[in-house]
């Protein structure tokens, strides 16, 4: 059995809230704290679902403005969630942690639609998407999952459904027969 490659998701997380489709929806217009910490919710909620067991993930927000941002993770539902230590950005995160795993032979893709970022990683080899497709891929997998659990519409199985054909279509000539 072949050894699977190792995968890392790597996700710009306020360059998404801000450009993917689905979460600025979700932030509206003025990006209320209320309102923007349903988008992060939501896009934290996706990326575990995305994710599954197929990816390892992290989520980077900038932090570098915060004078008490450490830059450690924490965990939610398989997703290390982290924001930049204080004076650094979530740019350079990103840039280092696609490089580490470019150089340990993970495979990694970066969403984001900031430019640069998607320049530096992809020189250096790794795959990027960009935040509105990573919105566009969340909205399809929420349809695929929404149509699984529809319920489906059971079907009535009678016993004219279960017999041969030609032993149903002589039946039914006998009961025809008898009506008349």
């Amino acid at each position: 059995m072949a050894k699977q490659r190792r995968k890392i998701l790597i996700i710009d997380g306020y360059n998404v809230l801000r450009s993917g489709s689905r979460y600025k929806q979700i932030a509206g217009p003025d990006y209320t704290d209320d309102a923007f910490n349903r988008a992060r919710e939501t896009l934290i909620n996706d990326v575990v679902g995305y994710a599954g067991h197929e990816w390892g993930a992290v989520i980077v927000f900038d932090g570098a403005k915060n004078r008490f941002s450490t830059g450690e993770a924490e965990s939610v539902g398989g997703v290390r969630i982290m924001f930049s230590p204080s004076g650094q950005s979530a740019d350079k995160v990103i840039e280092k942690l696609a490089h580490d795993a470019r150089e340990r032979g993970i495979e990694a893709l970066v969403v984001t639609s900031d430019a640069t970022i998607q320049d530096t990683v992809f020189g250096g080899g790794v795959d990027r998407m960009s935040a509105n497709d990573f919105s566009w891929e969340m909205n399809n997998l929420l349809v695929e999952n929404e149509l699984d659990a529809t319920p489906r519409v059971s079907r009535k199985n009678t016993v004219a459904d279960r017999i041969d054909p030609a032993v149903r279509a002589k039946l039914e000539k006998l009961r025809d027969a008898a009506q008349q």
